[in-house]
């Protein structure tokens, strides 16, 4: 009798959560039915390849497959860390990384703020549209036209310096000027398209805290200071994290695009290195044991900047 007693409040609230998801299946299917496309997606190309990380442990045969391989255990990150360009790698990574994040990052908050205070509806439509538009410029048509526009005999950039007699430099084949060169292209492509995400969140503040900002005296700058400001702050914290979080994963095309052999002492990265290596050289083992460190390496990041981010400013991915 005693145990039908204390086991029937959980046998209730199971009854109480059963018939709670029924309910909101009726209410909500939907919702629940255009989720399972993105859930399909994710379980797919997302965690279901996660089961062949195990390739990095092993020496992988394609005739014998991920599981039938032999085992050789940390072998593989034994001879990438013993690797000689090993530290050159990581070092190049983390510099244009870090590099990225530090200019992609305030810009579109500079440019949203601007849009933002722009009251010519015409200029304001035409600044989003040339700076919106570079983002579905491919990178292949980006890199061609850098490579025009820096090109050392007809490019637009030494033509210009040539007027000031200054003689041609060859941008792509000095390496100090690749990660100028990376970066702010990178910049010019994206900046619009990341200033919409700020756009959005300065629409969502209240407009009468503006109108009590005025009505006390504070200055444009003082607005944007003390409304604009604190109220994209959650926005840019999340993105920033989100950043710093990708920093060992940033895009080989176009490094690999612009990559020479000149430039490479700065130009070789980590996921270059990986296309090299897997798919060119046909080391899947080595290849898949770079990508993994890359993203043991990536979570770390992530959780640090996110832990620093919460106890700073009090946002962060999880509330």
């Amino acid at each position: 009798m005693f145990p039908e007693i204390g086991h029937q409040p959980t046998t209730v609230r199971r009854r109480s959560r059963w018939s709670e998801a029924q309910r909101s299946w009726r209410l909500h299917w939907q919702l629940y039915l255009l989720a399972i496309v993105p859930i399909a997606y994710f379980v797919i190309f997302k965690y279901v390849p996660m089961a062949f990380n195990v390739i990095a442990f092993k020496d992988y045969s394609p005739v014998l497959g991920p599981w039938g391989s032999e085992w050789v255990g940390l072998r593989n990150f034994q001879q990438l860390f013993d690797n000689p360009v090993f530290t050159e790698l990581l070092k190049n990574t983390v510099f244009l990384a870090f590099y990225l994040v530090l200019a992609s990052f305030p810009i579109p908050i500079l440019l949203a703020i601007a849009l933002n205070e722009i009251r010519n509806g015409w200029f304001k439509r035409t600044v989003q549209m040339v700076t919106y538009a570079p983002y579905f410029i491919s990178t292949v048509v980006v890199v061609s036209m850098t490579i025009l526009v820096l090109s050392p005999r007809a490019g637009v950039v030494n033509e210009g310096l040539g007027w000031f007699g200054i003689d041609p430099i060859n941008f792509l084949g000095e390496p100090g000027y690749f990660r100028h060169i990376y970066v702010w292209t990178d910049v010019w492509q994206t900046a619009g398209y990341s200033a919409v995400i700020y756009m959005a969140a300065l629409a969502g503040i209240d407009p009468a805290l503006h109108e009590s900002a005025k009505v006390d005296g504070a200055s444009r700058l003082q607005r944007i200071r003390h409304i604009d400001l604190p109220g994209i702050m959650p926005t840019a914290v999340i993105i920033l994290i989100l950043g710093v979080g990708n920093t060992m994963a940033i895009g080989f095309e176009k490094a690999y695009l612009l990559q020479n052999d000149l430039n490479l002492a700065v130009s070789e990265i980590i996921p270059t290195y990986v296309y090299k290596t897997g798919l060119i050289n046909a080391d899947f083992s080595m290849a898949t044991a770079v990508g993994l460190f890359n993203s043991v390496v990536n979570l770390f990041l992530l959780l640090a900047v996110n832990f620093a981010a919460k106890r700073i400013t009090g946002n962060g991915l999880w509330r």
